[in-house]
């Protein structure tokens, strides 16, 4: 395919790029649109009474990033914090917030036959984060609406990140 033919297809909305990473031994995507960098695992300011996965917040560049994770968010086994462990800076829902992963593993382009639809799990399992089911070399990546995910209620992250930056501001006043 040529760059010509690329782009023709991107600006009709048949290609798309996501950032693949692991969780436990899950491949998932998220569009790359959402990324802004990708950092090792460093340590971080942890809040008080915030929820397990909420792992605290960093100063990144004089911005106050909370960092969620996504491995206890989702119930894995075995959290274990390596030289493999990233953190995914993004920009979403007009703030920055960072998401730690088991690691990072490449950023793949998928034509739109490539995609397959979320399957129906019925109500034990929530799936309404799933946007569908990508393959790429006989590998299925579980793509992300991770808008959808950071906004959710459960992840309380707009109000928790909102008191966080004001006590940030009261304290360096």
């Amino acid at each position: 395919m040529s760059m010509d033919e690329q782009k023709i297809l991107s600006a009709e909305g048949g290609v798309q790029e996501y950032l693949t990473f692991t969780l436990g031994k899950e491949e998932y995507a998220m569009d790359i649109l959402k990324v802004q960098e990708i950092r090792g695992y460093d340590s971080v300011t942890h809040i008080a009474n915030s929820p397990d996965f909420m792992k605290g917040v960093i100063n990144l560049r004089g911005v106050i990033v909370p960092i969620i994770d996504m491995r206890i968010k989702f119930d894995l086994d075995d959290v274990v914090y390596d030289e493999f462990t990233v953190v995914i800076i993004m920009k979403i829902l007009g703030r920055v917030i960072g998401m730690v992963v088991d690691g990072v593993s490449d950023v793949v382009t998928l034509l739109a036959e490539q995609i397959k639809p979320a399957p129906e799990f019925g109500s034990s399992i929530n799936a309404e984060y799933i946007t569908g089911i990508g393959t790429v070399n006989e590998q299925m990546l579980i793509l992300t609406d991770i808008e959808r995910l950071i906004g959710s209620d459960d992840m309380q992250l707009s109000d928790h990140a909102e008191n966080v930056q004001n006590d940030h501001i009261r304290l360096a006043a």
